[in-house]
């Protein structure tokens, strides 16, 4: 398995030099260790580091914790491996989202901070937003409400029982309610960098390990929810993250069209909030008729998943959410050019 990731980066690499190649891209060792490119990046990378650092921190002390935990029917073992399946589903829709909108949205704001364009900065970062919230606030919910169906479609079998899928779902519907400020953390954190900033994301990363420290024992020694505390810790960093970066940079920028991105992300939250509850409806009735084998699961998500984007789909459109449009067209737009390439040649 480990050798197969290494692989699979190689090959990453390896299929976009062709594309690159064609761009003009020339790859030649060159080491100038004074070229002053070189030095700034240099002085923002260290910062990052230590950000980035911030997050295995976390990581590492909430697998303390929940190796303290002691499950009556898998012992010590469970709480960890619950978190560790449940983390990593709440990894997909943040590196489709999350990831993917910063790495399109850091070319922009970088050329617009550079001209000191920043009418077109605040733009360009606030849809950036709005579309980050469109794609995970349904996604939150589904992970939330599908839960059990995903989990108990990949994993249940063997030694993964329904009471491990009921507890994975657990945590993953807690540690769905901080995926969209994870997924916003993404963009944010490049609009300081753009901005030639790199401290102040270091210094709200290295805050986050005391936040997850108090939440992390607040839940688990006061509250007494188990591993459903930790994941719910790791949202309250993501949260806390969030909302402090964003207040720092709006009040930095002069604002980043809060009122217009508001009403959105409300909109969209009643939109995501009504297809909760109809998938919630779609997946207990098809629960009661299949049951809850590992095939029945399956049944559910092919069922409730297109019920679900349906209801999202159609909500959006009646509160006025142009947005699902653009979304749709982003994501339909290389679809199109593939079939023009196939059609032509």
């Amino acid at each position: 398995m480990a050798i197969g990731v290494v692989l699979g980066g190689a090959l990453q690499l390896l299929w976009q030099l062709p594309t690159l190649y064609r761009l003009g891209f020339r790859f030649r060792l060159a080491f100038d260790w004074k070229h002053p490119g070189l030095v700034h990046i240099f002085r923002l990378m260290v910062p990052a580091i230590l950000g980035n650092a911030a997050v295995q921190i976390n990581v590492m002390v909430n697998t303390n914790f929940a190796s303290t935990i002691v499950d009556p029917v898998r012992g010590m073992d469970g709480p960890v491996s619950w978190l560790s399946y449940a983390f990593r589903f709440m990894q997909l829709p943040l590196g489709l989202f999350g990831v993917a909108m910063a790495s399109a949205t850091l070319p922009s704001i970088s050329r617009s901070a550079a001209a000191g364009n920043m009418d077109e900065f605040r733009r360009t970062l606030s849809k950036s937003l709005g579309m980050v919230f469109l794609l995970t606030l349904p996604s939150s919910v589904g992970l939330a409400v599908l839960g059990k169906s995903i989990i108990g479609a990949i994993y249940q079998g063997g030694r993964f029982q329904l009471y491990d899928t009921h507890q994975t779902a657990v945590a993953l519907s807690c540690y769905a309610i901080g995926l969209a400020g994870y997924a916003a953390l993404k963009v944010l954190n490049p609009a300081f960098y753009a901005l030639g900033d790199a401290r102040t994301p270091m210094l709200v990363s290295l805050g986050s390990i005391v936040v997850n420290f108090v939440a992390a024992e607040s839940m688990i020694r006061l509250a007494g929810l188990g591993h459903a505390g930790l994941a719910l810790s790791t949202s309250a960093v993501a949260l806390f993250g969030f909302f402090l970066l964003f207040e720092i940079l709006r009040r930095r920028i002069g604002g980043v069209h809060g009122r217009e991105l508001a009403t959105g992300v409300g909109k969209v939250l009643i939109a995501s909030l009504v297809m909760a509850g109809m998938t919630a409806l779609s997946s207990h009735g098809v629960e009661s008729w299949l049951g809850v084998s590992q095939l029945a699961r399956l049944g559910d998500l092919a069922i409730s998943l297109p019920v679900g984007l349906v209801v999202f789909y159609g909500m959006c459109r009646a509160l006025g959410v142009h947005e699902v449009d653009m979304a749709i067209s982003a994501f339909a737009t290389p679809v199109r050019r593939r079939l023009r390439r196939k059609t032509a040649s």
